[in-house]
């Protein structure tokens, strides 16, 4: 009888771990699109910035772009 009581137990909380995982994967790719885009962009502006000699202007054209472009994906997820 206990030993019932507690594979049912067990059994429904790796269920509703599976579904709170299940959940908050949209969440947790949209605050990864974020963290990327921005770090991405911001790469490629610096890269951009070294190779014309511009400092910093392409740089924080790259972060700027890297934010909206991170927060319009983070939008979607939101809003949908």
């Amino acid at each position: 009888m206990m030993s019932d009581r507690r594979s049912n137990f067990r059994a429904r909380s790796l269920h509703l771990l599976q579904e709170n995982i299940r959940k908050s994967g949209p969440a947790a790719a949209a605050g990864y699109t974020l963290i990327g885009a921005i770090l991405l962009l911001g790469a490629i502006g610096y890269l951009i910035d070294q190779w014309r000699g511009s400092s910093p202007w392409f740089l924080l054209g790259g972060l700027l772009l890297g934010i909206v472009v991170g927060f319009y994906e983070l939008a979607k997820t939101v809003w949908k």
